[in-house]
């Protein structure tokens, strides 16, 4: 039975027909290989592949055969996360016993199934099929911005033929307005529907469609309207012709000018795997990187498109402020000042606050600093500075990223995943299609999936938890239920009194049990996880005086609150970009760039990454933890590292799985010793029952120095407003 255009609904539809509709819809999302290494011996079958015997798990299709095999069959509607559609045919093989070609990606494999992908019948089938792709197609090639890495210019290259019988006219299509990330070249599309299919799948705003039949198909949007998906930039990467790429990348670099650097995205705390492109001293673009523990293959559209922010504000030379304001200064200069400052006053009245983007070297360096200038208020820009964090398990995601595809219950908690981590909301939206039921207590909000809102404030979920609402008993079902706490419920007045609340319910709901801990924080900063694995937090002293600070470091700190840094304090700012920050400083450091240096970041599951040099340093700007080491040095308390090999082994005695590098170590969970510790402070700061659980994130794309910096964000925020306001 041949399957066009198979669906999860259809699957489910179809699943009288054929039993394997439905297995098959679920197990595309993952490669042959790995489905071959996971399926027991009794649920695999074996077929032969050009006379070679091959094992692949039951259900699986003759296109996963064929890759498990190791024989490569040209396709371009095909994608392994995506839903069959078998409308592009490039795939054809031979079947034993099937009169014409089959397409391989909608044909379920059989036991001793024999298939050919190298036979006259299959070479002048794939060459008619790229023969009718190419009638019209135009030929942009030297001018087209997917020249280089297109899957048509490859296989047109391998499968089809040197000339063309076709002499009428080609079509032309109108190109698309899908917003400021997204350009389109309509005349190029083949129709494969990858971008439809990923709008309605993965991104879930189903704003993309294929109208009219044969010659007049176009693939647009049904009514003028632009792509508000924050995972638009994906469909860059699905189209396997130049119909969709970048719009700010458009005419800037060749693919071959390139050099790529693997490294991470700290837009959010999710540390999405990306690829860093960059020509001589400047960041072309940034493309995902496969990682099926993060990120998948996916990369939202500010981690993707905020690098043109990498450029502009930025800090070049150290500066120091005289009569005439911020004047450029030499390093010495400006050490010396900041020496000078840290050292008229005693260590109680400064304070010491890191920021969003900060890396793990340039934190632990600072804290080493301070503490030994006896300095203990070190805060974590963003709020909760005073958060238990000797129990590692309440502030991370125990389930991991990708084990939370086990959970058969969700309850998300003062959280919206879109825009904290629209990667790891696509994850979420993923379980759901196949099944999972998702609840949310807190702001309603479009997930992009459906979930029963429990209720919005603290008071709902007292009640939850006190059995006043159905969820709680489906939730106790559930083999596998997860709960979600997002970073609007850790900057409440009342966290512990919220959080008390959290980990009763996740007690009564059996949420963590033998062999599963669904207890989940997220976190909506890339540096947040970090700096309390090191204890970068306020000393105990320090959260007991009420002395205002008389000098304040901000280490990339520019959303700090405004009580934070008194009106007369002497600010040290070390950072890249002039942001919110810069403009209060007495004395500017300029540090670097994610791009810039390499650094390690932890993600909101406790997974320790780092991210790689891809530019040189701009200016005279330094490596963040080397300017540390510089200061102390002048400052006359010298830490005792000169490489960063050195400082790498500093964190790894502070905090010994920052020597574990992309792995995650489980965390003990000790929930009771977690309740006891906070039980005191929820009764000082009583519960605000009426306050709504609310996301802290009100702009998705500006929410730090960089994003605020780029233009193609800017653009983001009008035709955002714009589009509202037409909605309105």
């Amino acid at each position: 039975m041949v399957l066009t255009g198979l669906s999860r609904r259809a699957a489910v539809s179809l699943g009288q027909l054929w039993p394997g509709a439905q297995e098959l819809s679920r197990t595309i999302t993952t490669s042959a290989g790995a489905l071959q290494q996971a399926a027991p011996p009794s649920d695999q079958i074996e077929v032969f592949v050009n006379d070679q015997p091959v094992k692949i798990p039951k259900n699986s299709s003759v296109l996963q055969a064929c890759d498990a095999a190791g024989i490569d069959v040209p396709r371009f509607c095909y994608h392994q996360r995506l839903s069959i559609a078998g409308n592009c045919r490039m795939c054809l093989v031979e079947v034993e016993k099937v009169p014409k070609p089959v397409a391989s990606c909608a044909m379920p494999a059989g036991p001793g199934m024999k298939i050919k992908t190298e036979t006259p019948m299959v070479k002048k089938a794939r060459e008619g099929v790229m023969e009718f792709l190419l009638i019209n197609h135009p030929l942009d090639c030297p001018i087209c911005d997917q020249g280089g890495e297109c899957d048509l210019q490859d296989q047109a290259m391998i499968y089809g033929s040197d000339r063309s019988r076709f002499s009428e006219t080609k079509r032309a299509v109108e190109d698309k307005n899908l917003g400021p990330l997204v350009k389109t070249v309509m005349n190029r599309c083949i129709h494969c529907t990858r971008c439809v299919r990923f709008a309605s799948q993965v991104a879930g705003t189903e704003e993309l469609g294929v109208t009219g039949r044969g010659r007049d198909s176009e693939v647009g949007t049904y009514v003028e309207k632009l792509m508000t998906s924050e995972l638009s930039g994906n469909v860059v990467d699905l189209c396997p012709v130049g119909a969709l790429t970048s719009k700010p990348y458009a005419f800037t670099a060749r693919s071959w000018e390139l050099k790529g650097t693997e490294s991470i995205d700290v837009s959010d705390a999710l540390g999405a795997n990306i690829r860093v492109d960059s020509r001589g001293t400047e960041v072309m673009r940034i493309l995902p990187r496969l990682n099926e523990a993060v990120n998948e293959e996916w990369l939202s559209d500010k981690g993707r498109y905020q690098y043109d922010g990498l450029k502009r504000q930025r800090l070049d030379q150290p500066m120091v402020k005289g009569a005439n304001g911020l004047e450029t200064a030499t390093w010495s200069d400006a050490l010396s000042a900041a020496a000078a400052a840290l050292s008229s006053v005693p260590a109680a009245q400064v304070k010491a606050i890191a920021g969003k983007l900060a890396d793990a070297e340039s934190m632990v360096a600072l804290m080493d600093l301070m503490r030994r200038l006896g300095v203990g208020n070190l805060v974590h820009e963003g709020g909760f500075a005073d958060m238990p964090s000797d129990v590692r398990s309440t502030y991370t995601a125990n389930t991991t990223v990708a084990g939370l595809e086990q959970a058969d219950m969700i309850l998300l908690i003062g959280t919206n995943p879109r825009w904290e981590s629209p990667v790891f909301n696509a994850r979420i939206r993923k379980i759901f299609l196949d099944g999972t039921k998702v609840g949310l207590v807190g702001a309603p909000v479009d997930l992009t999936y459906k979930y029963e809102h429990v209720g919005s404030d603290p008071a709902a979920l007292a009640a939850l938890a006190a059995g006043q609402h159905p969820f709680l008993e489906s939730l106790k079902k559930a083999v596998r239920p997860a709960v979600v706490v997002g970073p609007g419920v850790l900057r409440r007045g009342d966290r512990e009194a919220v959080m008390k609340a959290v980990h009763d319910l996740c007690a009564k709901a059996g949420v963590v049990k033998e062999g599963w801990n669904g207890f989940n924080v997220i976190h909506d900063t890339a540096s947040r996880v970090a700096a309390l694995d090191m204890g970068f937090a306020p000393s105990v002293a320090a959260r007991a005086s009420k002395a205002p600070a008389k000098v304040v470091y901000l280490l990339g700190a520019d959303d700090w609150e405004e009580a934070e840094v008194p009106a007369d304090a002497f600010v040290i700012y070390q950072g890249h970009h002039g942001d919110r920050g810069a403009s209060r400083a007495n004395v500017i450091l300029p540090g670097a760039a994610y791009t810039e240096k390499s650094g390690l970041y932890v993600n909101f599951e406790g997974r320790v990454q780092q991210t790689r040099t891809a530019v040189p340093v701009l200016g005279n700007a330094r490596e963040d933890w080397r300017i540390v080491r510089a200061l102390s040095e002048v400052v006359g308390k010298r830490l005792p590292y000169d490489d960063h090999a050195a400082v790498r082994a500093r964190l790894a005695e502070v905090a010994p799985h920052f020597a574990n590098i992309n792995s995650v170590e489980t965390p003990v969970w000790l929930n009771g010793e977690y309740v006891k510790g906070v039980e005191q402070l929820a009764k000082e700061a009583p519960v605000q029952a009426s306050v709504p659980l609310a996301s802290t994130i009100e702009n998705f794309y500006m929410t730090d120095a960089i994003s605020r910096a780029s233009r193609t964000m800017a653009k983001c925020v009008l035709a955002k407003q714009q589009t509202q306001a037409k909605s309105a």
